[in-house]
């Protein structure tokens, strides 16, 4: 390859809250982020409607906006964004590849921020009511349905949980499980048959979601009688897992059993020098945009003491 490959301080992959605080973070620090924002710009708050919990926003926002908002802020202090994937890593080091295609760019710090998809069921009308009814986060829009009727599909600690939260807002919550036994550990299974306005309905699976502009319903399927019936409802949430957008560190990184990259405690550093993990790609547990933008920040920070004691300036 004759052409000198460009060479960049600091390369961010993902451009959900994470992404865009560890650019405006780095760009102020004069490390030139360039950053690669994947085929979801903006990450998955690009799909939800009213965000009503991120400080700082009083009458709430929506959140393609407040995506724009935190890109145009990132712009300002210098983060080059490009439209493109980034389809492959190659961190042997100490300057790491980033490979969108055959094109490649040399970087001296990577930070990743490529986020976590819900997993879905799969139907027509789930995708069709995103944002009008259904939703994979019971802490984010649970609010909406206050004194309302839910419906929430799941079966482990997250179902449950999510369960727990929803009603303590909701007048009653019906939880779908597919099987004659949940996954959840037992104390969650405890908190949620003790719990009076939650209904566990057992060999229940969703055949389709009700309603045209908004949720009017779950058709659900007994698996044991085969009898299918309507529950009532104006929130349909999912809790059946999500997956982290990490496939092209498999090799490079440490991860868990789901593919959540694992980084040293109380920091974003990965096993790999220079390389460092933030948002929902590296965090199981909260998966908010306050706490992405917090481990954004915090890897932005990481990287640029790691560029220091480089002595890369």
């Amino acid at each position: 390859m004759s052409e000198e490959l460009e060479r960049r301080k600091c390369v961010i992959i993902g451009s959900g809250p994470a992404g865009y605080t560890a650019a405006i973070y780095a760009a102020r620090a004069d490390m030139e982020p360039l950053m690669y924002t994947g085929l979801q710009p903006g990450g998955q708050l690009t799909i939800t409607t009213e965000v009503d919990n991120y400080p700082g926003y009083p009458d709430g926002v929506e959140g393609p906006q407040m995506m724009e908002d935190l890109r145009k802020q990132a712009e300002r202090f210098g983060t080059e964004v490009r439209y493109e994937l980034v389809t492959e890593v190659d961190f042997t080091g100490p300057v790491h590849k980033v490979m969108i295609n055959d094109k490649v760019v040399l970087a001296d710090s990577v930070i990743i921020a490529t986020g976590a998809s819900a997993k879905w069921l799969g139907l027509e009308s789930e995708q069709r009511l995103n944002g009008f009814g259904v939703s994979a986060c019971a802490v984010c829009d649970g609010f909406f349905y206050k004194g309302q009727e839910v419906v929430i599909v799941g079966a482990g600690d997250t179902a449950a949980e999510e369960a727990s939260y929803l009603a303590k807002l909701c007048s009653k919550v019906t939880m779908l499980i597919r099987k004659d036994e949940m996954r959840a550990s037992k104390a969650m299974q405890h908190r949620v048959a003790n719990t009076k306005n939650i209904v566990m309905l057992y060999n229940h699976e969703t055949i389709d979601i009700v309603g045209e502009k908004g949720v009017e319903g779950a058709k659900v399927l007994n698996n044991k009688t085969g009898e299918e019936y309507v529950v009532p409802c104006t929130g349909f949430f999912v809790a059946i897992g999500h997956k982290p957008n990490t496939d092209i560190f498999k090799g490079w990184l440490d991860m868990d059993e789901t593919g959540y990259l694992k980084v040293t405690s109380g920091t974003s550093k990965t096993k790999i020098a220079g390389v460092f993990a933030s948002g929902d790609a590296a965090d199981k547990v909260y998966r908010q945009a306050v706490t992405a933008a917090g481990t954004g920040c915090m890897a932005a920070l990481d990287a640029e003491r790691y560029l220091t004691e480089m002595g890369i300036h």
